[in-house]
């Protein structure tokens, strides 16, 4: 459900720790799609490791709403 992912205060915590874990080198993004019942896991950050470990961790806390 995309309004229950953006109302979870467990993801919104989340997503702030993700941020200040990459600091200035990146960013993270949960976006609703607009034509699908899902939410969109995007993470930038100084390497592919680091980017995917974050955004595994949050699609794993996503799912579970």
């Amino acid at each position: 459900d995309k309004a229950a992912v953006a109302a979870d205060p467990a993801v919104a915590e989340a997503v702030a720790a993700a941020e200040r874990e990459l600091g200035d080198t990146g960013r993270v993004l949960l976006r609703p799609s607009g034509t699908e019942q899902l939410v969109r896991v995007m993470v930038e950050a100084a390497d592919d490791e680091q980017a995917g470990a974050v955004a595994e961790r949050l699609a794993g806390l996503v799912a579970a709403v």
